[in-house]
């Protein structure tokens, strides 16, 4: 009965705060708001070297992994136990251009990093499907992303943290097919994706200290 009451009321060793810790971040895809993982405004840099805003349009209420992208990643995810792809889309201050940012959640680390390097890394633009493979894009009506359809990608990107890939597609508002455009442009329309991409993966992954007393949290 001592040994048993001394274990039940006993600190935390450090193993078993690490392991509290890495499951907390496993589990933010399900137990975070939505407006959590995805703010209602991020930062960006231009290639002009100012620093602009983000806004939010909408967040997709839908979180299979097999409807969120094009079917060569969808293969890749689902080999790797992909939980759930949760969408947000974006629009820069003008309301020029969209971005879809699609956060890929699964069991751990080590499932995320294998499905990471084995996403298809040479895209290619067809009447049909824009830029492909790629994470699909999220259309919102009434918006500035009413017309962003996937014929419409003409950028993605992709990132890891913790338990998490990061996929970005991004476009024009008016929804003008990607192989009608010019492939050689000045300057970097779409260089607000990645960053969008990797703000949400960075904030998603970090490990917070555990809090053993909450319910959140088992240690």
């Amino acid at each position: 009965m001592i040994g048993a009451w001394s274990e039940l009321h006993r600190d935390p060793t450090n193993a078993e705060l690490k392991r509290a810790a890495i499951a907390e971040v496993a589990a933010r895809w399900r137990t975070w708001e939505a407006s959590r993982i995805f703010p209602e405004r991020l930062s960006y840099d231009t290639d002009q070297g100012r620093s602009e805003f983000a806004s939010r349009i909408g967040i997709v209420p839908q979180t299979t992994c097999e409807t969120a992208v094009d079917g060569e990643i969808a293969a890749v995810l689902r080999a790797q136990g992909c939980q759930a792809v949760l969408r947000a889309t974006y629009t820069d201050p003008i309301q020029g251009i969209v971005i879809t940012v699609g956060v890929v959640a699964f069991r751990d680390a080590f499932a995320a990093d294998r499905a990471y390097k084995q996403i298809p890394n040479a895209p290619v633009t067809d009447r049909v499907h824009g830029l492909r493979p790629a994470l699909r894009a999220a259309a919102f009506p009434g918006t500035a992303a009413a017309r962003f359809a996937d014929t419409a990608r003409q950028d993605r990107s992709s990132t890891r943290g913790g338990p998490y890939v990061v996929l970005t597609t991004a476009g024009q508002s008016d929804g003008r097919p990607a192989a009608a455009v010019p492939k050689n442009r000045p300057g970097q329309p779409f260089g607000a994706a990645p960053q969008l991409g990797w703000q949400i993966s960075r904030t998603l992954s970090a490990q917070a200290m555990p809090d053993c007393s909450s319910r959140e949290w088992r240690c």
